[in-house]
């Protein structure tokens, strides 16, 4: 019997990278503090790691799609000494109030809206069920809750709203992608419940 296909859907800014708003520049790119860690421990719990990123910057005319693609090899770079590779980019380059006529509109893919995962789903044959959405605000609770995923609030002081509504209530919270990786480990079903406290070093 084939085993459902499941992924973690990732926030980009601020829950895999460090915040600098609108960067594109690769130089300026690092990996949020145990993002390696987290990221090496959800790929051996079976999940796929699907980015899904709110890209404004594009509508507003700050940066184009060529220079985005740069950020994503950049990921790939980083990430691949670290034995991690992600399986997919989702970003939205919508923005009702953008600068460039088409691409200044509302849109279903623009977080806490869900069509990056839904998209992502269909594309990669994921069980949104068995999945969850990690991000660092509450927009990605939402979009995550609206695909039908689990959740995981990244507490790292990005949100500063707290606009709170049943649709934006985590499921998990945690301070960082490891101990994000270490709940959804402690969740999973019994064959997985071992010691991963010492699963995240680097590999040889």
């Amino acid at each position: 019997m084939n085993k459902s296909i499941k992924a973690i859907f990732l926030d980009k800014d601020g829950t895999l990278i460090r915040d600098v708003p609108y960067n594109v520049d690769p130089n300026r790119i690092a990996l949020s503090c145990k993002a390696a860690e987290g990221l090496r421990l959800f790929s051996q719990l079976g999940y796929k790691l699907i980015v899904v990123s709110n890209q404004p910057g594009v509508a507003m005319g700050y940066f184009d799609e060529n220079e985005l693609r740069k950020v994503w090899k950049r990921l790939d770079e980083l990430l691949q000494p670290e034995g991690v590779q992600l399986a997919g980019y989702y970003y939205c380059p919508h923005h009702p109030v953008g600068l460039l006529t088409d691409l200044a509109m509302a849109c279903d893919c623009h977080k806490p809206l869900p069509g990056m995962l839904l998209q992502a789903a269909e594309d990669h044959g994921i069980d949104l069920s068995c999945s969850w959405m990690v991000g660092d605000i509450l927009n990605d609770i939402e979009a995550g809750k609206r695909a039908g995923c689990r959740t995981i609030l990244i507490d790292n002081g990005n949100e500063t709203e707290w606009e709170m509504s049943p649709m934006r209530m985590p499921d998990l919270m945690a301070p960082d992608l490891y101990i994000a990786a270490l709940q959804v480990a402690a969740a999973q079903p019994r064959p997985y419940q071992q010691d991963w406290s010492e699963i995240g070093s680097s590999p040889a």
